[in-house]
């Protein structure tokens, strides 16, 4: 398992402590929807607290630039931080918001900070330095810390600089969220338990082909759903009519299918058009599409369900990522819906799940067990689990000078 360096023998009294998390929270009208990103990170803040660091919370909030047409760029303020701030200010105390993250305005707020006091800068995106990696936007952001701290794992596949390039400026440690994710992933690559089952959905190929690959070889089967699983049926040469898929992977989806630990659909539930611009719904058999034109694949059948329950059912270890449907509308949720209560039926297997979507199904069951490990992480739990070291973990291995 990779060794990351951790918090718990540093003396953290009085250090400026920077600290990297993920509060890219879903917010309408000023108000968070979900704030289970916040509750993640607080053992990390809390233990800092108790520790008397000064800490500086640094994190991102969706993609607030955008460019004009003279080419100028403009920072829309509703991805502020401040909802975050006022949701967080109710869960620790003495905590500040300051509506900037670089310049010497914020280092005199800083400078105020007493031992286990927090501050919360804005929203780092708001520089394009952030997502350039710039190593100057960098350099500034260390300029404010004595130590960085990165508790952000969904965040850590990307080569930003608070993630990245910040690494060569500050000594570099992980937060105990980090440290956990990358415990718990590890252990699919390191200590797989058989049968491994590997469920795959969304909508990319191109985005879940790495991990695809790397999991073929540890796992018992890959089965494989959602509009990923039209581009594997159209390489099969099946018709699958208007719906999403990927003509650039085919080739690649071909040389995939050669491998018999995959699992396609045996039947889909597809959405057609009848006479005055109405739709119809129908559960079909593969070898029925021939029959149709305009028509698209939006969920798996009860056969697959069926098919996948059986593997799933038998599994000492789970992994899944992504829906099998078009899980947004109704009916086509019952496919995505039906595989999340047959997973979480399996109570011998260790069961690992990530990905936007698929935690927001996750969530709605109340009763989630000790078996579930449930990560922070989509994109980055995907390069992880590819087999690599991600750019924000990097810097957290490296010898200390």
């Amino acid at each position: 398992m990779l060794r990351l360096r951790n918090i718990k023998k540093l003396n953290l009294k009085n250090k400026n402590v920077l600290l990297r998390v993920n509060f890219d929270l879903p917010i309408k009208n000023g108000k968070i929807l979900d704030d289970s990103r916040i509750k993640a990170h607080l053992p990390t803040i809390l233990y800092l607290i108790k520790k008397k660091a000064k800490i500086i919370l640094i994190s991102h909030l969706d993609d607030p630039l955008e460019k004009s047409k003279k080419l100028k760029i403009k920072v829309k303020k509703q991805y502020s931080l401040k909802p975050v701030f006022k949701n967080l200010k109710n869960k620790i105390k003495n905590l500040k918001f300051i509506d900037d993250c670089l310049g010497e305005r914020v280092k005199k707020e800083i400078d105020k900070l007493k031992p286990g006091e927090a501050i919360l800068l804005e929203n780092l995106r708001f520089y394009p330095g952030e997502q350039k990696n710039d190593k100057n936007f960098a350099k500034q952001l260390a300029d404010l810390a004595e130590i960085y701290i990165n508790d952000a794992f969904p965040v850590c596949h990307r080569k930003h600089a608070s993630v990245s390039a910040i690494g060569k400026y500050l000594p570099s440690y992980a937060g105990f969220l980090l440290e956990k994710e990358v415990k718990n992933l590890s252990e699919i690559l390191k200590k797989p338990k058989h049968p491994l089952i590997v469920l795959i959905g969304g909508a990319k190929i191109s985005t879940k082909l790495p991990v695809i690959k790397n999991l073929l070889k540890l796992s018992d089967k890959i089965l494989i759903g959602g509009a990923l699983a039209n581009t594997f049926l159209k390489a099969k040469g099946l018709n699958i009519g208007d719906s999403v898929y990927e003509p650039e992977m085919i080739s690649r989806a071909k040389k995939l299918l050669k491998n018999k630990k995959i699992i396609l659909p045996v039947d889909v539930k597809i959405k057609f058009k009848i006479q005055n611009s109405r739709f119809k719904i129908q559960n079909l058999k593969l070898n029925q599409l021939d029959k149709f034109k305009d028509f698209k694949i939006l969920d798996i059948g009860q056969a697959t369900i069926e098919l996948f329950t059986n593997y799933l059912s038998s599994a000492k270890m789970i992994v899944w990522n992504g829906p099998m449907g078009y899980f947004e509308e109704k009916p086509f949720d019952f496919g995505t819906k039906k595989i999340v209560k047959e997973i979480l039926k399996n109570k011998k297997a260790k069961i690992f799940i990530g990905g936007g979507e698929t935690i927001t199904l996750i969530k709605q069951k109340s009763k989630i067990k000790n078996n579930v490990f449930i990560s922070t992480g989509g994109g980055a739990m995907l390069e992880f689990l590819s087999g690599k070291t991600l750019f924000g973990i990097k810097p957290l291995l490296n010898k200390l000078k």
